[in-house]
């Protein structure tokens, strides 16, 4: 039920006077958008919201949202994030940033960030390649990359994020094209509205830098054969004419023609709430099986962090009391030191 006491918000309203300045074509304004068309229909004040951000092009974010913000250093978004969400858990606290930042030097953040489940919103927007720094490789881009800083082609495995996220403990996991606006916000309605760590994996296209990424899930042409979109409670169909379909064998997932030995009855069933199930989707990937897309996994019942730190603050005032911060500096384990100017030697001595 929307609270009418609160002010009644449009896109616009969450728009701030700078100039939105990314490379023209770059997936950063389609996800602006998306985030600005969500909010108004949260029900929070413009002043309970903030947004953190790190260092890469993602990092202006910011900047062009009419909120609370900080713009971080780099890798440590996360942990900015963090301790505004445990010094203030009533603010609604996003963290927006890349896959160089959030993986690479973030990546240890990023991680317990998701173990903790603490009440975040993090948008990692992956672009598999280091845009804002010219075009050297990322931890995901994939094997054989050749850039700037790889040019005989990268020889490390990528990361997988949302795999990453699923061994994590991460609550909410989802993955998106930066073009599919519609999904993307429908997407962020349901990270803001969850109860814990929301990860959201949006697959974003460099056109500078690494043009054409996830052209095989986002162009027309290729991406309903290259595509899944999931559904809770109902069986993972795809294709042009919804003619393939995901099916388990013996815990491996492959992919079958329906109406050639096997019917929709006889495929994987999307479960959200089944982590092991989100574990085996989350692998998926081109060119062996079509990109996941949508909520791979929700899971509301685990508390996150902050709910539970919060918690053991409140028993132990209600226990002994609220304290006193000067009374705990000068307890009984501190001492004064006092010179005893009769014992002490000068220099001359």
């Amino acid at each position: 039920m929307t609270d009418t006491s609160l002010p009644q918000y449009k896109p616009q309203d969450f728009a701030t006077d700078q100039d939105v300045r990314w490379c023209p074509g770059c997936g950063d304004y389609a996800v602006l958008s998306a985030v600005r068309k969500a909010l108004p229909d949260l029900d929070v004040r413009k002043e309970d919201y903030v947004f953190v951000s790190g260092i890469g092009c993602a990092a202006r974010f910011p900047y062009y949202m009419n909120t609370y913000g900080m713009h971080s250093v780099h890798g440590r978004a996360p942990a900015f994030a963090t301790g505004i969400k445990l010094a203030n858990p009533k603010l609604e606290v996003w963290l927006v940033s890349g896959d160089g930042d959030l993986l690479s030097i973030g990546g240890n953040h990023t991680m317990h960030a998701m173990r903790r489940n603490i009440d975040l919103n993090i948008v990692l927007l992956n672009n598999r390649i280091y845009g804002l720094t010219k075009g050297q490789y990322s931890p995901t881009s994939e094997f054989g990359k050749i850039t700037k800083s790889t040019p005989m082609g990268s020889v490390d495995y990528p990361i997988n994020p949302s795999n990453m996220a699923v061994a994590a403990g991460a609550t909410f996991i989802a993955r998106c094209l930066d073009v599919d606006v519609k999904m993307l916000t429908d997407i962020m309605k349901r990270a803001a509205s969850h109860r814990g760590l929301a990860f959201i994996e949006v697959l974003q296209d460099c056109n500078i830098f690494n043009h054409g990424a996830w052209f095989h899930a986002s162009q027309k042409d290729k991406r309903d054969d290259h595509t899944v979109a999931l559904e809770h409670g109902k069986p993972i169909i795809f294709g042009r004419e919804r003619d393939k379909g995901i099916r388990s064998f013996h815990g491996r997932l492959k992919i079958v023609d329906l109406g050639h030995g096997f019917g929709e009855d006889e495929l994987l069933i999307h479960d959200e709430c089944d982590r092991g199930r989100a574990y085996l989707l989350a692998q998926m990937a081109h060119p062996d099986f079509p990109e996941p897309l949508g909520v791979l996994h929700c899971c509301p019942e685990k508390p996150p962090y902050d709910e539970l730190v919060h918690n053991q603050i409140a028993q132990a005032v209600e226990k002994r009391g609220k304290g006193d911060f000067n009374q705990l500096v000068r307890d009984t384990n501190t001492w004064l030191i006092e010179e005893d100017t009769e014992s002490c030697l000068s220099l001359e001595d």
